[in-house]
């Protein structure tokens, strides 16, 4: 939980590793000052600023800007640094604000590096001040914390650095203002704000509960014998031969934080968290008259990762807005009409000689218009989001990428985690062809319930074996993803499959070796496989609790975990049940992470005692179904999954490279 400190309270830091974000109305310098116990600066090279922006430890960005990421390590810091102060300034002879009582107040927030904040100062009461200590990291008795400051300075930098004891601060003020002067032309403005024409903001999708009309869906002592398993006796991380077999909703009113996470902004406007971009690409002039030709990864961000997954949300959101625009004039139009002919039907004189024929052409006229009018917009609006798509979907990496996409024939094992993942794509009715990726920020912040019920769908599945064997199929897709875009040794994949059913489905991931134990069946292997996976969750909650990550038992497993569960509730009884519901609420917090494959119909019996279950999993469906929701205007959009090509091999090849890089790692 995010600690929102007011001036001169603390709060302890658990995490050395850190990013200090910064957002401001107007391009502002972030600097950092390493001060003793006393808090002095011992000389110029112990400023991280535009000019010098790295220190052992810590990094600052290069240029003003409206928003900034600093990078601490404080781990690395020198023994004789007891104190990292971070500096914010307004730059100067450059014809901005000359007071931060012009601007808005700054926001500061401190986060570890998945992006959860820990601590967070917006530095209020400002007016004639131009430089400002926002806050500061202190070491005391060997423990760091962050205190917030607001100290500010009508002089500016060279005030603040002779307040901090440093006899150079005129000269390096003067030196800082100067570095900033002369990239002044790549300074960042402001990111929009959602009013603009395009909201570039870092977001994850926003998905809303189900409201089908539905409610959502979402156990340990075994003595039963154990059953034979149908996987066979596959040692586990052993890859065997490949076969040569080939290779979901949406609440319309309900928003919610995904996934996704970030998810989509909902915090205060002035909180923006998206990077300062490098210089984005430079699209090719435009025909007067004409619009601007796209360009994959002109969005906000440190990297054309980050960038284009800031540009797959705006075109999320811009879709959104202008089929918003386009239902709301329709609408208008309609209602128009209806008023206008009911005040020619209550007016007897009309109904004489033809009058009301006349009127009735006339306001149908007008609504035809308007429609029309709207309709042009909108298909204006769809053409060049479409040219834009075009332009990004081929440039997009393995996790934002479709499975047939030509970027997964030269699939190497990453060396870091992606920022997010696809997990299938989006669209709305008027724009049947338009797809925007469905990307959700990793690591996961819920589970994932892959619905292999028939009540939502549109009937063309009349076998319930099918549509199971299709939400298996789906599930293994997702997971064989996941183990993808992870380095070697950094995800790992549980299966229950207590029946035996998913046998077909999971052979990818069982014949290449890439799970961590043959899937678990019968009534024991739910009870072992849960028993150690809560433990786990337990373990990693106590230790963090404590302070202390580094006490976990040697060996320990700190890999993302991932339990796939199949046919839920077949194996499980009451203790079992109580478990998953744990790992579902528990899990995702310490990186244990749960995807149901489940009929919520067959578990009707244990009543709205799983309803938690089913409310903490992000639901989706095997085929297409209308079940997601934005945030922003509430539509119902289409859901379609991420699966392979009928016929492709390209799961098992990825598989098999990530099996042979997991054999190595361990």
């Amino acid at each position: 939980m995010t600690a929102e400190l007011v001036r001169g309270q603390n709060h302890p830091l658990s995490q050395a590793r850190l990013e200090i974000r910064v957002s401001a109305g107007t391009p502002i310098v972030a600097a950092a000052a390493l001060g003793d116990e006393q808090g002095r600066i011992h000389g110029v090279e112990w400023v991280a600023h535009p000019g010098a922006p790295t220190l052992p430890g810590l990094e600052v960005s290069r240029q003003a800007a409206a928003d900034h990421r600093l990078a601490v390590d404080l781990d690395a810091m020198p023994e004789a640094v007891h104190r990292v102060s971070v500096l914010l300034a307004l730059p100067t002879g450059v014809g901005g604000p000359t007071s931060f009582g012009a601007v808005p107040a700054p926001f500061v927030a401190v986060t570890g590096l998945d992006g959860a904040e820990v601590a967070s100062y917006t530095v209020a009461g400002l007016e004639s001040e131009s430089a400002v200590v926002a806050l500061e990291l202190y070491r005391r008795q060997g423990a760091w914390k962050v205190r917030a400051i607001g100290q500010g300075y009508a002089g500016g930098l060279a005030d603040l650095l002779n307040d901090q004891g440093l006899a150079q601060a005129h000269q390096l003020a003067g030196g800082i203002n100067d570095a900033v002067a002369q990239g002044v032309a790549r300074s960042i403005p402001a990111p929009p704000r959602p009013d603009g024409d395009r909201s570039r903001q870092a977001a994850a999708p926003a998905v809303g509960p189900d409201q089908s009309g539905q409610a959502q869906q979402g156990t340990s002592g075994a003595t039963a014998p154990q059953p034979t398993s149908p996987y066979g006796n596959q040692t586990p991380g052993q890859p065997t031969p490949p076969p040569n077999s080939p290779y979901g909703t949406t609440d319309p009113t309900q928003p919610s934080a995904p996934t996704s996470g970030g998810p989509i902004d909902y915090s205060h406007p002035r909180r923006q968290n998206a990077a300062p971009p490098p210089p984005p690409p430079t699209a090719p002039p435009a025909q007067p008259g004409q619009p601007a030709q796209p360009v994959a990864g002109d969005a906000t961000g440190w990297s054309m990762e980050e960038r284009l997954y800031n540009q797959v949300w705006g075109m999320f959101e811009d879709l959104a807005r202008t089929t918003a625009a386009y239902r709301s004039a329709v609408d208008f139009a309609e209602s128009r009409m209806e008023k206008e002919l009911d005040q020619v039907l209550s007016d007897p004189r009309s109904r004489i000689g033809g009058q009301g024929d006349a009127a009735r052409e006339a306001a149908q006229a007008k609504h035809s218009q308007l429609v029309n009018q709207a309709r042009a917009t909108l298909d204006r609006d769809l053409a060049q989001l479409s040219a834009e798509s075009q332009v990004v979907e081929p440039a997009l990496p393995p996790a934002y990428a479709r499975w047939d996409n030509p970027v997964w024939h030269g699939y190497r094992v990453p060396m870091e985690i992606p920022m997010a993942l696809r997990l299938g794509e989006l669209h709305l009715p008027e724009s049947a062809e338009l797809r925007i990726p469905m990307l959700v920020r990793l690591p996961l912040e819920r589970g994932l319930w892959i619905d292999s019920g028939r009540s939502s769908l549109d009937g063309s599945f009349h076998d319930s074996h099918d549509l199971s064997r299709l939400a298996m199929e789906t599930a293994v897709a997702h997971a064989a993803r996941l183990l993808a875009v992870y380095p070697a040794g950094e995800f790992t994949v549980h299966v229950i499959d207590p029946a035996g059913s998913g046998a077909q489905a999971l052979a990818p991931l069982v014949q290449t070796g890439v799970l961590a134990a043959p899937p678990a069946v019968g009534a024991a292997g739910v009870a072992d496989v849960l028993a150690r996976l809560t433990q786990r969750v337990d373990l990693v909650q106590m230790a963090l609790r404590a302070g202390a990550p580094d006490s976990l038992p040697p060996g320990f497993d700190t890999s993302q975990q991932l339990l796939i569960v199949n046919d839920f509730p077949h194996g499980f009884d009451d203790r079992a049940v109580n478990q998953l519901r744990y790992l579902a609420d528990e899990g995702p917090a310490v990186g244990v992470h749960l995807m149901m494959v489940a009929d919520r119909e067959e578990a009707a019996g244990y009543g709205p005692l799983l309803d938690p279950l089913w409310r903490a999993l992000l639901r989706l469906t095997p085929v297409a179904d209308d079940h997601l929701a934005d945030p922003w205007v509430g539509h119902a959009w289409t859901y379609e999954p991420s699966l392979v090509p009928p016929g492709s091999q390209v799961l098992q090849q990825v598989l098999t490279q990530v099996a042979a890089a997991r054999a190595k790692h361990w």
